[in-house]
């Protein structure tokens, strides 16, 4: 097909498309259209690139030929063609307007694309609000339906006894791992995380089992804080069974903490011993390693 005649085509079908644009309140649209012939009997390849406010769009798609009312493709050389197409574009008319009325932020015809794809609907909107989580921005909903924050989810965090609305951490949330289940645990367990802390427990690997294996120790109820401090610098159920066998029954969290700062390990400990260096307080221990005493 001649390109020239082409982009007469393709300024109709983008109508559809600018239709949409429009219903947003969007200003003045510019791009750049193609369509050429397809391997598919009957069909045509059309291409819609734009670029607005530094977001960039580029959509290609096989159209029936017969779409194209009024068109005569036999024909060579440049015409002027006037034609209507007899179906909505994959974001209708009537899908935009049900969107547009949800009063969103961010929202424009790039949106409205990611929203049908990822299943951003009128509906699924009106169940977040409906779980108390009352979103408004356009790339949130996007972020929900792709990390699974869907109204269910939201429902039973609030039901194992996490009031939380914040969008950006319910995110985080399905991201991290952290579930019902693991919040009811820490409840039953005496426990009152927010919603920082149960991210960053995640995070770092400070999960129910490794808290259960803690208390096996000896180490009940531990604080939330010096949980994550034990993942972070390796105070394991391990070492501390190391730390009991060589006469060191239950340290402090602090202590425990600061030995595996200071590198004052079951090697270490073991070596001063057969010095002669017995009955070390953790606080000598540390003190050593410390001025580099092995």
């Amino acid at each position: 097909m001649n390109l020239k005649r082409s982009v007469g085509l393709i300024l109709v079908i983008a109508g559809v498309i600018l239709g949409v644009a429009n219903l947003l309140g969007s200003e003045t649209q510019s791009g750049d259209w193609t369509i050429r012939r397809s391997d598919v009997p009957g069909k045509v390849g059309f291409s819609l690139m734009d670029s607005r406010a530094g977001h960039h769009f580029h959509t290609s798609s096989e159209w029936p030929a017969s779409d194209f009312a009024g068109v005569d493709f036999s024909k060579s050389g440049r015409q002027e063609v006037h034609f209507t197409i007899a179906r909505d574009h994959d974001v209708s008319l009537k899908f935009a307007q049900e969107i547009k009325a949800q009063n969103l932020q961010g929202l424009d015809t790039d949106k409205l694309i990611a929203f049908k794809i990822h299943g951003v609907t009128p509906e699924f909107i009106a169940g977040i609000r409906s779980a108390g989580v009352n979103v408004s921005e356009s790339d949130k909903l996007i972020a929900f339906r792709i990390h699974g924050v869907w109204p269910e989810f939201i429902s039973a965090i609030r039901s194992a006894g996490l009031n939380i609305t914040d969008s950006d951490k319910l995110i985080a949330f399905r991201i991290h791992g952290v579930t019902p289940e693991m919040i009811l645990s820490l409840k039953q367990a005496g426990y009152q995380p927010d919603a920082d802390k149960l991210i960053a427990m995640r995070i770092h690997g400070a999960t129910p089992e490794w808290v259960a294996e803690l208390k096996k120790e000896g180490y009940d109820h531990v604080d939330l804080d010096k949980l994550i401090a034990f993942r972070i610098h390796g105070v394991s159920p391990d070492f501390i069974g190391q730390l009991q066998k060589l006469g060191y029954a239950h340290p402090a969290p602090d202590q425990l903490i600061a030995m595996r700062i200071h590198g004052v390990t079951p090697d270490f400990i073991t070596g001063l011993q057969s010095r002669g260096m017995k009955n070390l307080t953790v606080e000598q221990l540390v003190s050593l390693r410390i001025h580099g005493i092995d």
